[in-house]
């Protein structure tokens, strides 16, 4: 049981990565019916956004005597960061999707891996090929519950992965933009010619899924504080996968398909040997979608949309 419990905290960590990215991919699929397939190297590029900001706040702190704790330090640090990062998603809707609004959706894929290899390429023209570490901003301490292990890390990236999530569900709800939102992800047709603004729309929805990933790069290097280039790629085709599985424009499928995707590689990997946790992971997911083909909360008539 303890073993049990310790691998359920990893996974609880490990889940909230894939949900926070997983909902960028969802909001964008289900309002505009685009998959942004460079999603996962925005993640990147908030965490190298992240780390320059994290960065300039301790050389503040070390020379220029600015009195800052810690935790206000991480805590500017991810907020400046999901603010500059959404920043980069209004942009990158802006330059390569919406020119393609019209366009077969195969473009608009296409156009989101070259994104994608732009962000990863201009990193490496800026900062060059080599790994970079993230600073450390708080100082690790472990709790034990009855034999499970804990650190204050992991309990902070949960609580704020839910937090945001909670957050988001609730402007997507109870904000008019939300409804504005909602309303598109109904019928993508009919809405604008209603006076819902399109292009405002489709901006906010990239830049609110593009301060998720950034949220979720900067957690990422708290936990694991070792940044290179490409380090969106694998948990961008994972957190796609979670959107799928969770249904179209589901904030709370998302969430849910995210966890559910870091429970089950944890727990493949606990059980069978590392080399086999994806073959187990993702063919237990592809058996999901062949009995719930729309996602957990997926309407079927998404299908008939244009895709």
């Amino acid at each position: 049981m303890t073993h049990f419990l310790q691998n359920l905290v990893n996974a609880l960590q490990w889940g909230s990565f894939y949900a926070l990215i997983a909902l960028g991919y969802s909001m964008v699929y289900g309002i505009l019916m685009l998959f942004n397939f460079a999603h996962g190297d925005i993640f990147m590029v908030g965490a190298y956004i992240g780390f320059g900001m994290a960065s300039l706040l301790l050389a503040l702190v070390a020379w220029g005597g600015l009195a800052l704790p810690s935790w206000l330090i991480l805590v500017l640090t991810i907020l400046v960061s999901m603010f500059l990062t959404a920043i980069v998603g209004v942009i990158v809707e802006r330059v390569a999707y919406r020119p393609l609004r019209d366009a077969p959706r195969a473009s608009a894929a296409i156009t989101g891996l070259m994104v994608g290899i732009i962000l990863e390429t201009g990193n490496l023209a800026l900062l060059g090929a080599s790994r970079v570490r993230f600073p450390s901003l708080i100082q690790s301490v472990t709790f034990d519950f009855g034999g499970v292990y804990v650190t204050n890390k992991k309990i902070m990236i949960v609580a704020v992965s839910i937090s945001l999530m909670i957050a988001l569900h609730q402007f997507v709800k109870r904000s008019k933009w939300g409804m504005a939102m909602r309303a598109m992800a109904y019928d993508y047709v009919v809405v604008p010619l209603m006076g819902v603004p399109l292009n405002t729309i489709a901006a906010l929805t990239f830049g609110l899924g593009s301060a998720l990933a950034a949220a979720a790069g900067i957690l990422f290097s708290v936990a694991y504080p070792v940044l290179d280039p490409y380090m969106g790629i694998v948990f961008g085709w994972k957190a796609f996968v979670a959107a799928i599985l969770g249904g179209r424009g589901s904030v709370l499928g998302a969430t849910l398909a995210g966890f559910l995707l870091g429970f089950i590689e944890i727990f493949v990997a606990m059980v069978f040997p590392s080399t086999l946790r994806d073959l187990i992971a993702y063919s237990i997911i592809l058996v999901i979608l062949v009995f719930r083909p729309h996602g957990f909360f997926g309407e079927p008539y998404s299908a008939r949309l244009r895709l």
